[in-house]
C-alpha cells in the first residue's frame, strides 16, 4: 500500500522539492552578496521549513525531539547516524538558532541549486573523500570557524548512509580533527529513525506513511577523552535509543 501510493504522491513531492531549490537558489544569492551571512542563513533556514514540510505530501511524518537544555553561544558538534538525504533538512531547521555546518562531500557542491550554493557559501566543510590532506584541512577550517564564531557542526561519522536502518561503525576522524580546533565544543548525539524508509524502493517510488523521529540525546563533555572513546560512546548511545545492541554487546 505504501508503495502503490508512493506512485502517485511521489511526483507532487518531487516537483516541490525542484521548484524550493530552484525558488530559493536566487534568493540565496541576493540574500549572501547583498546582506550577508545573517540573512543569506534566515534564507537557508527558511528553504529547509518548507523542505521538512514537503514531506507531509508523501503522507510522512516528521517529529524533532528535543529534551535536552543546549547551551547558546558554545561550539556544538551534533553527531547523528545517517539513513537518508531527508535526514538533513530537519536538522538544519530545527537545530538553526545553534548555527551547525555539515560536513559534506565536495560533490554536491556543484550542480544542485540551492544546496550546492549554501555548501559553498554558507560555512560548511566540502571534503574530497579520496584526498585525505584536502579533507583533514577542509575540516580543521571548520573547527576553526567553529571556536572563532562559535558555531556548531554537524558530523555522520558512518561515512555513508545505512539502507535499513542498522547503525554502520562510526569512524572518529572527522571528531578529532574538530575538536583539536576547537576543545571546547560539546558533543551532542542525535538518533535518527526511519528516515530510511522513505527510500526503501529507491528514489521512485519514495515509500508513503512512513513516521519519522530525530531524538536529541543527552550531552557529552569531551574532557579531554580521546576522540575513538568519545564517538564509540556516542555510536552506542545512538544504537541504545535505535533498541540496537552497543558495538562490544553479545549478539
Amino acid at each position: 500500500m505504501r508503495r502503490f501510493f508512493g506512485y502517485i504522491l511521489s511526483p507532487i513531492h518531487y516537483l516541490a522539492w525542484g521548484l524550493l531549490l530552484l525558488i530559493f537558489h536566487p534568493l540565496q544569492w541576493i540574500a549572501f552578496n547583498a546582506f550577508g551571512y545573517k540573512v543569506h542563513k534566515w534564507v537557508v533556514d527558511t528553504l529547509n521549513f518548507f523542505l521538512v514540510g514537503s514531506n507531509y505530501l508523501l503522507g510522512n511524518s516528521v517529529k524533532f525531539m528535543n529534551k535536552q537544555d543546549l547551551p547558546i553561544g558554545r561550539p556544538i558538534i551534533f553527531i547523528a547516524n545517517h539513513q537518508s538525504l531527508y535526514d538533513i533538512p530537519a536538522m538544519i531547521w530545527f537545530l538553526r538558532k545553534y548555527h551547525a555546518k555539515f560536513i559534506s562531500k565536495i560533490e554536491l557542491t556543484k550542480g544542485i541549486p540551492s544546496i550546492s550554493y549554501n555548501l559553498k557559501h554558507g560555512g560548511a566543510a566540502n571534503i574530497d573523500r579520496k584526498d585525505p590532506r584536502q579533507s583533514i584541512t577542509e575540516i580543521a577550517k571548520l573547527g576553526t570557524r567553529m571556536k572563532e564564531k562559535k558555531w556548531s557542526a554537524m558530523i555522520f561519522p558512518e561515512g555513508t548512509r545505512s539502507k535499513n536502518g542498522i547503525v554502520k561503525p562510526f569512524q572518529s576522524g572527522g571528531v578529532a580533527t574538530l575538536l583539536k580546533k576547537c576543545p571546547e565544543a560539546l558533543l551532542v548525539p542525535i538518533a535518527i529513525n526511519n528516515s530510511w524508509k522513505m527510500v526503501r524502493y529507491g528514489i521512485f517510488p519514495l515509500s508513503t506513511f512512513e513516521r519519522m523521529t530525530w531524538e536529541v540525546l543527552k550531552p557529552i563533555e569531551p574532557q579531554k577523552r580521546s576522540a575513538d572513546e568519545l564517538v564509540l560512546e556516542v555510536e552506542n548511545e545512538i544504537r541504545k535509543a535505535l533498541g540496537q545492541l552497543p558495538v562490544g554487546s553479545l549478539q
